[in-house]
């Protein structure tokens, strides 16, 4: 598929997911599985302001991504913090020790094989909500159009966030921010049972779930859900076409 085709059928995906039951889980994993496939980046993570203006993890493209986010909020130091507290894009950031600026993440980062970084406000209209993280695992610049693609992903997934029942009021955008930060706890819950389960990882796991949601047109919260509170057996879930069973 070319990017162009790809960024067509994101903005359908996208489109399609701003129904009543709306799951900001799904569309920001989303975007972060589709920046991967679309930019010139190996790992993606979104991070949003919670109602009380601290940091939140809400999505990422891999396990690993979830660790280097929550070891950001952590050490409160990283680009997503800067970027949340300036509002600025922080772009071509080389990992390079030592490093001032993010004396404790950079090595972090490292040690889990990133080399160079690049993060994204989500804003629209001066208020910005989150920021888009994008790692890449050798050293080298993402081109401009790279850089033009990721934010228009960033910015799509915050306008169907902001406009979600036609409402910019801030108790309603609080509301889903408040949803969206329990059901990524259920969401957890749920990966470290069915891995335990079936033997798989966290990212194979998550792969379940979401490919259970999508066959069977289910929220991932709401399979998420059935799965910790036991309705849902971890085997009888649907896997990917790329996970084969074990």
């Amino acid at each position: 598929m070319t990017r162009e085709s790809l960024l067509v059928a994101t903005l359908v995906e996208l489109a399609d997911n701003l129904v009543e039951n709306f799951d900001v889980i799904d569309v920001l994993t989303l975007l972060s599985d589709r920046c991967v496939e679309a930019v010139d980046v190996d790992a993606a993570g979104v991070m949003l302001k919670s109602p009380g203006g601290e940091l939140q993890y809400l999505a990422s493209s891999s396990d690993t991504m979830r660790v280097l986010e929550l070891f950001q909020i952590q050490a409160d130091e990283g680009p997503c913090v800067d970027c949340l507290r300036d509002g600025l894009a922080i772009v071509n950031r080389e990992l390079v020790e030592p490093d001032e600026r993010w004396p404790r993440f950079t090595p972090k980062a490292r040690e889990l094989g990133f080399q160079s970084v690049h993060c994204l406000p989500m804003r629209l209209r001066g208020q910005t909500i989150g920021a888009l993280n994008l790692f890449r695992t050798e050293l080298g610049f993402l081109d401009d159009e790279d850089v033009v693609v990721a934010q228009a992903l960033a910015d799509v997934a915050t306008i169907a966030i902001l406009q979600h029942q036609s409402s910019l009021a801030a108790t309603t955008l609080n509301e889903q921010l408040n949803r969206a930060l329990t059901s990524r706890i259920i969401i957890e819950q749920a990966k470290g049972m069915i891995s335990e389960s079936t033997g798989r990882n966290m990212d194979d796991a998550f792969a379940m779930l979401r490919a259970h949601s999508r066959n069977h047109n289910l929220g991932l919260t709401s399979v998420a859900t059935s799965v910790v509170e036991g309705t849902l057996n971890a085997h009888d879930l649907d896997v990917p076409k790329t996970t084969p069973r074990h």
